[in-house]
């Protein structure tokens, strides 16, 4: 029997949680039918296990695969940075299971947030939920402007046309002369076009209907997918053993000369050996963002109890197994050295021009992967930011035009066209590396409030009925916490400067406008 503390709760405690049962009673309607609560259509469940697998693969699949296996290969871990992405891949492992249990028991729309609700309290529900902005929104915005980059490179390789730097730039970037705008020096950004042609698409798709857009990230998945086994398989008989040995970089590996001209030393105890590996999985960590977001459709799936945890562990694992293979193949390919030369994105596509004679026809379809990868993990951050908002403003803590569903696709469109007003202001205006950090801290957040969520509910409710069960969840959910807790504390301190000024305003929304309308405090 649920524990009945919940309806003990005053008006003045912040502390005041969610019923399990009356979650579950909340959504147990027919889709179609009119919600007892908001007198409007609910969300329709429309998603099988196979989409939710999709909508993973399509949120962890983008521009990480290239970019952040050269980056931590070159600089810390070498070949071994397939160990890296299997150090990675345990940690988000251990949040996936919490996440597949709270999804399986309590399918509601709003991931983190609403497991926070039921086992933390509002306060703490609210904070994720305001922190689940900077993983979703502004995400989004983050990948839009890569988009935007890789779109412009696009059309400069295949027909020598670039789109001009003052309208796919922010004002606060200015050209350099060099590559496609060579002569160009001196050139002030005004606004990405591009990056806000992409959110507009994508938002308008979302607001059509969920089925659609899951039909829309299947299509891409599979492209996408297609082209990195295509990559793998063609690429494997060009792997050099030599490059291999030894597995880890050793102490005495000298220096790389970046592509700037800075000089990267491996004596450096992160740069090499173990310690390497374990600062390469910081970096490779951030290529699994998005799995999480399979949890924020629970309340459009068919079978929740069922699909949930499939769509959350299944898609985590498959991304795993091509990460591993990809870097395997990439180390093989080049010297890991060469990869500070052409950082970035260009390493790929290096190594693929520079060691795979009669093949640079596949560097081009790299470029091809990236914008799908990147429009799909759009897609998918674009469908958890509103899902997410869509429960709080059930709750009350947020204005009602959140959880306003269109009379006949049934999706929240008012909220759609609201965060893409939001996220294109960041996309237009804001250069990615002020936006594109954020990201990072708010999914970590998030991880270590889920992982502790599991632990406290099954003290507080253990008779809950549970379709999926994280397995030795006292010794899963804390090392799962404490290990995305500390790399929590790794990230530099403007993030957190970021973190805690953006806590600020959610705090004064909070105090302002939720804490007076929650309709859990006004029972």
């Amino acid at each position: 029997m649920e524990s009945t503390k919940a309806s003990t709760q005053t008006k003045n405690q912040l502390w005041a949680k969610k019923s399990i049962t009356k979650l579950m009673e909340e959504t147990s309607a027919d889709p179609t039918s009119l919600d007892p609560i908001s007198q409007e259509g609910t969300l329709k469940r429309t998603l099988t296990s196979t989409n939710l697998i999709a909508l993973g693969i399509g949120a962890i699949i983008g521009a990480g695969l290239f970019v952040r296996t050269a980056a931590a290969a070159g600089g810390h871990a070498g070949p071994g940075v397939t160990i890296s992405f299997a150090i990675a891949a345990f940690a988000c492992a251990l949040a996936g299971l919490c996440y597949a249990e709270f999804a399986s028991m309590i399918p509601i729309a709003g991931s983190a947030y609403t497991y926070s609700y039921t086992t933390m309290g509002e306060f703490i529900a609210w904070i994720i939920g305001w922190d689940l902005v900077l993983e979703y929104a502004l995400g989004a915005a983050t990948v839009s402007i890569g988009w935007s980059q890789y779109l412009n490179a696009l059309f400069y390789d295949f027909f020598k046309f670039h789109i001009p730097y003052q309208w796919c730039h922010s004002p606060f970037q200015i050209s350099d002369g060099l590559g496609m705008y060579a002569g160009e020096a001196g050139v002030h950004g005004i606004i990405n076009l591009p990056a806000v042609f992409i959110l507009l698409m994508l938002s308008l798709l979302l607001i059509r209907g969920t089925q659609e857009s899951a039909t829309f990230n299947n299509i891409i998945v599979i492209v996408k997918v297609s082209i990195v086994l295509l990559i793998i398989a063609l690429a494997w008989k060009f792997i050099n053993p030599a490059n291999h040995v030894p597995y880890l970089i050793p102490a005495d590996a000298g220096t790389a000369t970046l592509s700037t001209g800075q000089i990267h030393n491996y004596a450096d105890p992160l740069n090499h050996g173990w310690l390497g590996v374990l600062r390469g999985a910081g970096i490779v960590f951030f290529a699994f963002i998005g799995f999480d977001a399979v949890s924020t459709a629970a309340q459009e799936a068919k079978n929740p109890q069922k699909d949930m945890p499939i769509g959350i562990l299944v898609s985590l694992a498959i991304c795993t197994f091509l990460y591993i293979l990809f870097s395997h193949v990439l180390t093989g390919l080049a010297p890991y050295k060469e990869f500070m030369g052409h950082g970035g994105e260009a390493s790929v596509v290096y190594a693929i021009t520079h060691y795979m004679p009669g093949y640079e026809w596949l560097a081009s379809l790299v470029t091809v992967a990236i914008l799908a990868g990147f429009s799909s993990v759009i897609l998918v951050m674009l469908l958890g930011q509103t899902r997410v908002f869509y429960t709080m403003s059930k709750d009350g803590l947020v204005p009602a035009i959140f959880s306003k569903l269109h009379p006949k696709y049934k999706t929240p469109y008012r909220s759609q066209w609201v965060f893409f007003v939001f996220v294109s202001i960041f996309a237009a205006f804001i250069p990615d590396s002020v936006v594109g950090d954020m990201t990072s801290i708010g999914t970590l957040f998030a991880f270590v409030l889920v992982c502790l969520g599991i632990m406290i509910l099954r003290k507080t409710d253990p008779n809950l009925v549970r379709p999926f069960r994280t397995p030795m969840y006292m010794i899963v959910c804390p090392l799962g916490a404490l290990v995305c807790l500390s790399m929590i504390l790794s990230l530099g301190w403007e993030n957190w400067t970021r973190l805690i000024v953006w806590m600020a305003i959610g705090l004064f929304i909070y105090f302002a406008y939720g804490r007076y309308h929650s309709k859990l405090r006004a029972k």
